[in-house]
């Protein structure tokens, strides 16, 4: 700092003169606009108030709880011609809630296929117009697959009789006296079912039959009478399954034996731990060398080894062992048709094996793609999140599949006479990287799918989409990830009729697709890239991810850590893209090149008039103006800057800074004044792309805030130090903006995402 005592301190000064030009702005004549801060008002009316189970920062409570099950089960798959799964179960349940509970509540999902379904009860046959033979024959004949559960025996450990009252997908165990807190309580359940084929009447899990060979091809899963979740939100989660709202289960340790065909390759949810005793010795000796492998999958159960299978049949059988800690639920899957290879995964802290099953059918492609698929998606997944915990993660080929559980996940993707398109090659990848990727969420943060499919589905399709972004640059080709934001505007553009917002329960959603997948997934997106910015987003995403893991998160908590995380007030995001199916429609309303002028405007003549003063004796003031202004000189278009040619700024910068700090400043010679207009009902961040005169460019993001007190319309002036000869608004459209035909100046011509969808849909 100079010791010239008129000098000032240079970031005061600065600030000086800013504040100096942004008073022309102020000057301006606004526009009337909505003086309307509701959107940006706090979320006390939408979130539970924090407690002591439920911090305001989103952390679980000192007096979190949660309640455990554990598991002992003997399973046996019946492979014959009408396929069969019998069980015998002990249940031990841990009552660590704070509370005494007189009876439990136990989940009897399979019910959902029984004669007497609350499924089909409920639905509109007007859109069952259409079904496939094995549905047709089961729903309207006295023919075909009866399924349900059929419980032989519920008992406690002394073998005294339990009372139970079952309500279609539910079924309330009475307890003999009060389970109070801190205590434990075990009982017995034997049950068997008829197994369904999921490739005629579709199901989450069930068998698949090969004519050609006469093989059973089985998914195994929602095949054992599990506990409900109690919790400090709902005591007892035991809304009916009805197939669109999922899971919501407590975690425990799972003791699986499960007897199959002796010919069979089985694997499934846990450590198998009699794999020496179960594999032949080549395949043990293969499965000990894929544990040292990682550039590549190594086959276990060979192509021909599975095909010879094919031709036989084994009166024997054998019973594989697994043992599961910590894990929400458990599936299976089985056939002598399988394939089976591994490849081993380095994380940061351990490693992991990634792994697939799969028949012929799915000869090339599988071998090919299935494995290293699995694998990038536990990498970046982990990158992300939290390293995988589990010592494997496995993708089965399944007939139209697409469906997970822990470790272990049901995929499409079939070719024909060993020939596939690029559609059913990505389409695979893509399906595969979801599944395994719901390891993270839901199998681990564990929220309430029952009530929430956005937690789960949404959170998993956005890191999904941030893992194929990674893989593509391997693979050499793009897989057009969906749920970026312009993806969503023909939803958004569409019948409000058919929209719902993304926090509504998952069985009331009316096109799950987009409410619960691609618009959520759209929003996260728009954090990241927009409003919060790659570091502070994924510091909190990751804060989320690791605080909830192995835990029951509820919306609050993911909305309060990412806010607590970052310190960026995110309650007018949340409020209206999670909360309503508002709209996003900005656009380029005007813009105006403006001239710097320390003269006396007519507007501070008018205003000193109504003062009283004389207009020497009114403050000073730097003003911008326009051409079309009556203040407009010629000179103002002069080669010099307003620095050099400006009296009063020449004067002030001479008295409060030293010639060398002058040197220093930068006076731009264009000023651009730009109104924005939001004709849709959201607030978004004003994304806004500049290109000079030379072909360059730059990027500004204005935040939303920006239209806290006019929702409508907004100006910004952009001081520039080269022409300007074009600005536009959010180009790649990442606040899916329904309307890109008003955001470009000079105006353009550019059709509309909704208009260009149109017409694909025309071709």
């Amino acid at each position: 700092m100079s010791s010239n005592s008129k000098i000032i301190p240079m970031k005061r000064s600065l600030s000086i003169f800013l504040l100096l030009l942004t008073l022309s702005i102020q000057a301006q004549e606004t526009p009337k606009g909505h003086y309307n801060t509701s959107k940006f008002r706090q979320m006390t009316d939408l979130l539970p108030p924090p407690n002591a189970y439920r911090t305001a920062s989103g952390a679980p409570g000192k007096a979190y709880f949660q309640n455990k099950a554990d598991y002992d089960m003997n399973i046996e798959l019946i492979d014959s011609d009408k396929p069969r799964l019998t069980g015998h179960e002990r249940i031990t349940y841990y009552n660590n809630s704070p509370d005494d509970l007189s009876y439990l509540w136990v989940q009897l999902d399979q019910n959902k296929r029984a004669p007497d379904s609350y499924t089909d009860q409920i639905k509109d046959d007007g859109s069952n117009m259409m079904l496939r033979p094995g549905k047709f024959v089961s729903k309207y004949t006295n023919e075909g697959y009866k399924g349900g559960f059929h419980i032989t025996k519920l008992i406690d450990t002394n073998g005294n009789k339990l009372d139970y009252t079952i309500n279609h997908t539910m079924m309330r165990i009475d307890l003999p006296q009060v389970l109070k807190s801190g205590e434990t309580y075990s009982f017995d359940i034997d049950w068997w079912y008829d197994i369904n084929n999921f490739a005629e009447d579709w199901g989450r899990s069930g068998f698949e039959h090969f004519k050609e060979d006469g093989n059973n091809l089985y998914i195994i899963a929602q095949f054992y009478p599990r506990m409900a979740v109690y919790d400090d939100v709902n005591g007892w989660q035991n809304m009916q399954f009805i197939q669109t709202g999922e899971f919501a289960l407590p975690f425990g340790h799972f003791k699986v034996n499960i007897t199959a065909p002796a010919d069979h390759i089985l694997d499934g949810t846990g450590v198998l731990t009699n794999r020496k005793e179960i594999l032949t010795r080549k395949q043990y000796k293969r499965y000990l060398k894929a544990l040292k492998t990682f550039d590549k999958p190594i086959e276990i159960v060979t192509t021909e080894e599975a095909i010879a299978k094919e031709r036989k049949r084994s009166n024997k059988k054998k019973t594989w062992k697994f043992d599961a800690e910590n894990v929400r639920d458990f599936a299976f899957a089985s056939s002598r048709k399988f394939i089976y290879d591994m490849m081993a995964v380095k994380l940061d802290s351990k490693n992991t094996m990634a792994v697939s099953m799969y028949p012929k059918e799915g000869q090339p492609l599988w071998g090919k793609y299935s494995t290293i698929t699995v694998a990038n998606t536990l990498r970046q997944y982990s990158k992300h999140l939290f390293d995988y915990p589990y010592h494997k993660a496995i993708s089965v080929n399944a007939y139209r599949q697409g469906m997970e559980y822990p470790m272990i996940c049901w995929n499409y993707g079939r070719t024909k006479n060993g020939k596939y398109s690029d559609q059913t090659r990505n389409g695979m990848i893509k399906v595969i990287t979801h599944e395994v990727g719901h390891n993270w969420f839901p199998m681990i943060v564990n929220s309430d799918e029952r009530q929430w499919m956005w937690m789960d589905e949404g959170l998993n399709t956005f890191t999904e989409l941030l893992a194929e972004q990674a893989f593509e640059k391997e693979l050499g080709f793009s897989l057009h990830s969906r749920g970026l934001p312009k993806s969503v505007v023909p939803f958004m553009s569409g019948d409000q009729n058919k929209m719902h917002p993304i926090m509504i329960n998952s069985d009331l959603m009316y096109n799950r697709s987009m409410t619960a997948y691609s618009k959520p997934t759209a929003g996260l997106y728009m954090l990241r890239e927009v409003i919060m910015g790659h570091k502070l987003f994924d510091h909190a995403f990751k804060t989320y991810a690791n605080r909830w893991k192995f835990k029951h998160p509820e919306p609050g908590d993911f909305f309060r850590t990412l806010e607590d995380d970052s310190a960026i007030d995110l309650d007018w995001f949340w409020r209206g893209w999670f909360y309503t199916t508002r709209m996003n429609n900005m656009g380029i309303k005007q813009v105006e090149k403006f001239y710097v002028t320390d003269k006396p405007t007519q507007r501070i003549k008018n205003m000193a008039k109504s003062y009283g003063m004389k207009v020497s004796d009114f403050p000073t003031f730097v003003s911008l103006v326009t051409e079309e202004s009556s203040d407009f000189e010629p000179d103002m278009k002069s080669k010099k800057t307003f620095l050099e040619r400006n009296v009063k700024l020449k004067t002030f910068l001479n008295e409060h800074f030293t010639k060398d700090e002058i040197k220093k400043l930068k006076a731009p010679k264009y000023f651009y004044r730009v109104v924005f207009e939001q004709k849709g009902e959201l607030v978004m961040p004003i994304v806004v792309k500049l290109t000079y005169k030379d072909g360059t460019n730059k990027r500004i993001i204005y935040p939303a805030k920006v239209w806290r007190f006019n929702d409508k319309e907004v100006s910004k002036m952009i001081p520039s130090d080269q022409e300007i000869v074009k600005i536009e608004l959010d180009p790649e459209n990442l606040t899916a903006d329904i309307d890109m035909s008003n955001n470009n100046w000079p105006k353009s011509e550019r059709k509309s995402e909704f208009e260009k969808t149109k017409e694909k849909m025309k071709h």
